[in-house]
């Protein structure tokens, strides 16, 4: 019987599909053929079916080296399922005890096992290598290689250390190295360092039609737009990437305080507790899993039905894994990133400390993650470009950029303006560089090089550089142009560059979106007008006026404008949801919100208003470590300036920790401390001037005592007024 049918046979048997995709069927062959073997194949596109299914044909054992550990769990409980045999599939990582290692490596040795999936880290324990020079070994599969490659978007040290181990263990067995996502000089990078550099290549293009890309402005109300994409979407299973643990917490947190279905998922729990996320996602107990972007998921889910990027990640390929969980049995993938400068910042932050080599690279990778977000070019014609495929329609029909262009410009003159400048300074420098001699700006480096002399310096200092920007990376997409990536990225001018040149011809851009720098934390504007209900913010207005007349307190006591300004929003019709509102803690609900609560639902039934559901959002309360460690040191009566030290703090910020714990509804007794460090007079004054005060701003508290009192004096006595009579 010829191999073909064979394989055909074993395809049926073991995995239920009647036909191969794409070059499954070729690289399996040469893989029995005993060859070296690169395989470049999109998520989705079955690189996993490439090494189990000669695993299970061959004499011995595949060694399967993975950095993800719930990879290995999900594949070998597929395997184990697909084979009925609980021993025909194992792995070795940090989540096993000693006696667990025992039994997989006494099933390796009785031949059962045909899979060994292991970490990196122990492929290199001396044990596990000793152990494996006993063991006939098939072939050695390396999962994630884009990990060996410093230019990866995951690159981890320990990968460099493989081919070392592989020739302790077995020299003369064949590599099988795979990745989703590989430029050519990372491509090149993993064979060399595997010393594959005989393999046969299989390249399967890059394209997911079925999956949908869009860049959106990241805001203040992030959360929200999430929280109503998914109420939007009720059900899908979905993955959101945060660039912190601390964020993913978070996030899972505020997702389930509104009654969705959500976990945390990344490398700082322990491994128990991933394990049951993971199997609850697959097993769609719950629908949406918020992992750190330096984590991979790994889990081999193939109806999850969209991705979100919190935060921009590192780096296109990084970008493309990720998004690439999406849609992989070919339905439904959206994949939605929130974009904003800042975003860049913190990554290039989180740079600093390392060699500097590797902040050039890091940098380099964060631009071009930056010119994808902010490009109005078609996104997939971009990715695709990124990686070394052409895309050859303009419209691919399923990215924003397509559904909604832009008006395209003439960029003809501006186009050959910069081919000159490229060549003028000998196709030595990076876009930011060229840009600069544009520009005309003399910075230490161009002036060093003399380019301030050029003939086209300045030559387009009245064009904005975000048109520049524009230029070369479209110039590049459309052959003119290319990034030497072994050289730093600097530009070089293509043949059909030069022969524009010589021969100018239409060349239409898009211009790049502009994402403005927003404060994220941006603070609540005061007024009508930022209230989704002017009329009833109006009338909450007069409530409180009568209620502090009643009760003989300034209005901003009882609640502050933007509290009320979220009451006209969000419509609270119980204490429960009033808590939800900013500035609102349990206290002060109780004690001043029935009132308004019946106004807010009496005006919602007099005027058949129907909560908006993505209005309704539940935010979670803040229990930070700090607020939580100052209320209890001045429930012991520590000093406030103490309490400062021992925090690492200012005066000034402790300050500010204590007044937005009382703003919020929380009683502190401070009057151990003013006591100490202030007259009862001076007290008394402050306190009075508050009590009769309008407005509890601290400029006009200023102005209006005099230099009597020092700005801390006024404040501290600010937070025992507010205190007493407001919580």
């Amino acid at each position: 019987m010829t191999a073909q049918p064979n394989l055909h046979e074993a395809l049926k048997k073991f995995f239920g599909f009647d036909a191969f995709k794409d070059n499954q069927e070729a690289i399996i062959q040469n893989l029995l053929a005993g060859k070296n073997v690169f395989v470049l194949m999109p998520t989705g596109g079955g690189k996993s079916l490439c090494y189990q299914m000669p695993a299970l044909l061959m004499e011995g054992t595949a060694i399967v080296i993975s950095p993800l550990i719930a990879l290995m769990k999900n594949q070998v409980d597929a395997i184990r399922y697909t084979c009925e045999d609980d021993g025909v599939a194992h792995f070795i990582n940090s989540s096993l005890n000693r006696s667990a290692i025992d039994r997989v490596r006494a099933d390796i040795l009785s031949g059962k096992t045909k899979l060994l999936y292991v970490a990196p880290e122990s492929l290199t324990k001396e044990e596990n290598v000793e152990f494996l020079q006993s063991v006939k070994i098939s072939f050695f599969a390396i999962d994630e290689a884009h990990c060996i490659s410093e230019w990866g978007h995951d690159f981890r040290p320990e990968y460099r250390k493989i081919r070392p181990i592989i020739n302790q263990i077995s020299e003369s067995s064949p590599v099988i190295a795979l990745t989703a996502t590989a430029t050519d000089k990372v491509r090149t990078d993993i064979k060399k360092n595997l010393g594959i550099l005989d393999a046969t290549d299989f390249k399967s293009s890059f394209n997911r039609p079925n999956l949908y890309y869009e860049v959106r402005q990241k805001s203040a109300q992030i959360d929200r737009d999430i929280i109503k994409f998914i109420r939007q979407h009720p059900g899908k299973s979905g993955i959101i990437y945060c660039l912190s643990r601390k964020k993913v917490e978070e996030l899972a947190e505020v997702l389930r305080t509104n009654d969705i279905k959500a976990q945390a998922y990344h490398a700082g729990m322990d491994s128990a507790t991933r394990s049951q996320t993971q199997d609850d996602f697959i097993m769609e107990k719950i629908d949406i899993i918020v992992a750190t972007i330096a984590f991979g998921m790994g889990i081999d889910k193939p109806d999850v039905r969209f991705v979100i990027h919190y935060d921009i990640p590192k780096s296109l390929e990084g970008y493309y894994q990720e998004t690439g969980r999406a849609g992989r049995d070919g339905g439904e993938g959206l994949c939605i990133t929130y974009y904003c400068a800042k975003d860049l910042q913190k990554l290039e932050k989180f740079m600093e400390g390392k060699p500097v080599a590797e902040q050039d690279i890091g940098r380099q990778l964060l631009k071009e993650t930056a010119a994808y977000a902010e490009s109005s070019v078609c996104r997939r014609k971009m990715l695709l470009h990124y990686f070394g495929e052409n895309y050859p329609q303009e419209n691919c029909g399923n990215c924003d950029n397509c559904l909604n262009p832009k008006t395209k410009v003439e960029a003809k003159t501006q186009l050959c303006q910069v081919l000159n400048v490229i060549l003028a300074t000998k196709e030595k420098f990076k876009d930011d560089y060229i840009i600069n001699i544009i520009m005309g700006r003399e910075t230490e480096e161009v002036l060093a090089h003399h380019h301030e002399e050029l003939e086209d310096f300045g030559i387009g200092d009245d064009t904005e550089e975000k048109l520049w920007d524009a230029i070369i990376s479209q110039a590049q997409i459309a052959g003119y142009l290319q990034k030497d990536v072994d050289n730093y990225g600097v530009l070089k001018v293509t043949a059909e560059g030069k022969a524009f040149l010589k021969k100018p011809k239409s060349f239409e851009i898009v211009e790049n979106k502009d994402f403005e720098d927003e404060e994220l934390e941006e603070p609540l504007q005061s007024g009508a007008a930022c209230a989704v209900d002017p009329a009833l913010y109006q009338m909450l207005k007069d409530l409180r006026k009568r209620m502090s007349k009643e009760l003989d307190v300034p209005p901003y006591v009882i609640f502050q404008d933007p509290s009320l300004e979220a009451m006209a929003t969000i419509y609270p019709q119980n204490i429960d949801e009033l808590q939800n509102i900013p500035g609102v803690g349990a206290g002060k609900a109780k004690r001043y919100g029935e009132k308004f609560c019946q106004l807010i639902k009496r005006h919602c039934e007099e005027n058949e208003i129907e909560r908006p559901e993505d209005l309704r959002i539940r935010t979670v309360a803040n229990k930070s470590k700090i607020k939580v460690s100052i209320i209890q040191s001045i429930d012991r009566k520590v000093a406030l300036d103490d309490i400062a030290v021992a925090k690492g703090i200012d005066f000034d910020e402790l300050l500010d920790e204590v007044e937005a714990i009382v703003y919020s509804g929380t009683k502190l007794n401070i009057d151990y401390f003013i006591e100490e460090v202030m007259d009862d007079e001076h007290i008394n004054d402050i306190f009075l001037y508050f009590k009769e005060s309008e407005t509890d701003n601290l400029d006009a508290a200023l102005e209006e005592l005099g230099n009597e009192y020092s700005e801390e004096e006024i404040r501290l006595v600010r937070i025992k007024f507010i205190s007493e009579m407001a919580n």
